[in-house]
């Protein structure tokens, strides 16, 4: 079992991410001694989306095409609006995702990036959460949706809102501990 120390994660986002669900995670496992690297689409820095406005840019460590799945522990996908409308389209972003969790490995979505989990096919019979606008989302793509701050399934880890980083990022290093997951595709 990996020990966070060790661990490697990589956070894919585009523009329009949450400020604070992209910030935390990487701020808070960078602290408890993980690696942390940024994924973009293209490789370059993004621009979050704070509250009411756009907010600070991040910069990237490498684009999406250059990810090797095998280099890393877990997945954190930043939620926002804009951020998981516009990555599910991507048809790269999406097989990453499939990729991350043929491969066992701890996948971590919260607020509105659990359209991405959709996108990947890899909702049916789980049991998640995430804001609640996209319930029904979930629900229709066969999730077993629950009101909570987190929620875990063989690893892979769903959360509602910024209100609930803590426990979403002490989630995140749980499960990486534990180490590889086998699940079903």
């Amino acid at each position: 079992m990996p020990k966070i120390t060790d661990a490697k994660i990589l956070i894919l986002a585009t523009d329009g991410f949450e400020q604070s669900e992209l910030q935390v995670p990487q701020t808070h496992l960078a602290k408890r001694g993980a690696m942390v690297h940024v994924a973009t689409p293209d490789g370059n820095a993004i621009r979050g989306w704070n509250e009411k406005d756009w907010g600070e840019e991040v910069e990237a460590d490498l684009k999406l095409a250059d990810v090797n799945v095998s280099d890393y522990d877990a997945l954190v996908l930043p939620g926002g609006q804009i951020n998981p409308d516009l990555l599910r389209v991507n048809k790269d972003a999406v097989a990453l995702i499939r990729d991350f969790c043929t491969a066992g490995k701890t996948i971590a979505a919260i607020c509105h990036a659990p359209w991405l989990l959709i996108e990947a096919g890899i909702v049916d019979g789980r049991e998640m959460t995430s804001y609640n606008s996209i319930r029904t989302d979930l629900e229709n793509a066969g999730a077993k949706w629950r009101d909570e701050a987190v929620v875990t399934d063989n690893a892979i880890i769903t959360s509602r809102s910024p209100e609930d980083l803590t426990a979403f990022v002490d989630k995140i290093v749980e499960e990486v501990e534990e180490g590889r997951h086998q699940r079903a595709a």
